[in-house]
């Protein structure tokens, strides 16, 4: 009698994925204790682990406590929210124009955000980063609420190709209007100047209760359309016959976009480079699943942000370089490797 080889069972492949997924998210938690802890330990003045305790748990008002109380778990909070605020709104701008090379930048949002602080400069006397935040957050959501209107027109309604061809359209016209008004007043160049490079710094915790309720309806938005946002990555028609509504989805996730990474610019400046390279590694971690994909790209934003903020304070001792030029001279390459070194996960 034959004998019939019985190979083992091999277990189902949506399990090793949804293992990796768990693991991922749990390994950016982890980096994100990590690197609040860096974050209030590390700068100019290194305070030994003790001292953060103490400041944090018996503050007396010595100099280390005000430094980990006043400078440093306010800018950790900003870098917390911020990077979570661009990677997520990263991952949504790249699956809704299907565009491995969007950011949040591509619908307007940061030149949009940048022509109105320099407004309010020239004509307002605007120099407070409080003042800042309003009028970049309106005109974030103007900037953002025109592209979708000007990619919306035709039959076709919004596409991927309209709204990107919109928004690279605004974001040429507001650059060169705040080009305009800064060669215009010296004044006005040098205030603006130290908003648009990006930076955590010297941001004050009203800001972040002025906005944070923005940022939580942004991420709200985004996490309740991942589902529609899965159907329409296989195509208009297919999510049309699973019952979603094309128009609808794309109409919140500009919205939430919008709100994420406006709120985001208003706090803390334009900080370029995240929202573009964030989604990517963690789509490669993940998969193309934007229930997993969003969250843990808010998560590795905010690891990013933190972690580059850290490195900015200590290159450059006793002074500090802004995280946007320290994601700018460190992330590009990194970036480009990624590319070199393997695919990109598909969009």
């Amino acid at each position: 009698m034959a004998l019939i080889a019985l190979k083992p069972r091999r277990p189902a492949p949506g399990g090793g994925l949804r293992r990796r997924r768990r693991l991922t998210l749990l390994g950016l938690l982890l980096a994100v204790v990590v690197g609040c802890l860096l974050s209030v330990a590390v700068g100019a003045k290194a305070i030994a682990p003790d001292a953060v305790w103490h400041a944090l748990t018996a503050a007396s008002g010595s100099e280390d406590d005000v430094i980990v109380l006043e400078l440093r778990l306010p800018r950790t909070l900003f870098g917390l929210l911020v990077g979570a605020a661009l990677g997520m709104a990263g991952a949504l701008i790249q699956g809704h124009t299907r565009n491995p090379l969007a950011d949040p930048g591509l619908l307007g949002v940061n030149a949009g955000a940048g022509f109105l602080v320099v407004v309010a400069i020239y004509l307002l006397a605007v120099t407070d980063p409080l003042g800042y935040v309003w009028f970049a957050l309106l005109g974030a959501l103007a900037a953002g609420v025109f592209v979708f209107v000007a990619g919306s027109a035709g039959r076709g309604g919004p596409t991927p190709v309209t709204l990107a061809l919109a928004g690279a359209a605004v974001t040429a016209l507001l650059t060169a209007l705040t080009s305009t008004v800064i060669l215009l007043d010296v004044d006005t160049l040098d205030a603006y100047r130290f908003w648009v490079v990006g930076s955590l710094a010297g941001r004050d915790l009203e800001i972040v209760a002025q906005v944070w309720w923005l940022l939580a309806t942004g991420a709200a938005l985004a996490l309740s359309t991942a589902p529609a946002l899965n159907a329409l990555s296989l195509g208009e028609d297919v999510a049309r016959s699973l019952g979603y509504s094309v128009g609808r989805t794309r109409l919140l996730g500009i919205v939430a976009i919008t709100l994420l990474a406006g709120t985001a610019t208003a706090m803390c400046g334009p900080i370029a480079f995240l929202g573009l390279v964030v989604p990517h590694v963690v789509r490669s971690l993940t998969g193309p699943d934007y229930r997993w994909l969003l969250p843990c790209s808010a998560v590795a934003g905010s690891v990013l942000l933190i972690l580059a903020d850290v490195v900015g304070r200590i290159v450059v001792r006793p002074g500090e370089l802004q995280v946007g030029i320290v994601l700018a001279l460190f992330g590009g390459p990194f970036f480009i490797a990624l590319v070199r070194r393997r695919a990109l996960a598909a969009v």
